[in-house]
């Protein structure tokens, strides 16, 4: 399962975006860890309705988690209605991955 992580920057030690919807960066990881993708947000500035874009978005990658600092409402009814989890974490993205690699017995 790819993770996309909400990031302030371009690589895996980049902070996890405090506000995922505008978060500059997605940083995607593959199913081992390692990061395969970085994609930069579009709707990062401009009006509202960011969280369902950016849920779409993902999707159509193939994300199945997202990380980032505080989902609102709206972003996490946009990542549910499309079948993915969200976790709210804080840190680099690599620790994030780190952390979720252990799993919930880590």
């Amino acid at each position: 399962m790819k993770v996309a992580v909400a990031a302030i920057g371009r690589d895996a030690k980049s902070q996890i975006s405090p506000r995922p919807g505008r978060a500059r960066f997605y940083l995607i990881f593959g199913e081992g860890g390692g990061l395969v993708e970085v994609v930069a947000n579009p709707f990062s500035r401009g009006g509202g309705g960011a969280g369902f874009a950016v849920a779409k978005m993902l999707a159509d990658r193939g994300v199945g988690v997202v990380v980032g600092g505080r989902f609102g409402e709206n972003m996490r009814d946009a990542l549910r209605e499309r079948g993915l989890e969200y976790r709210e974490m804080a840190g680099s993205a690599l620790e994030a991955m780190a952390e979720i690699l252990r799993g919930p017995e880590g």
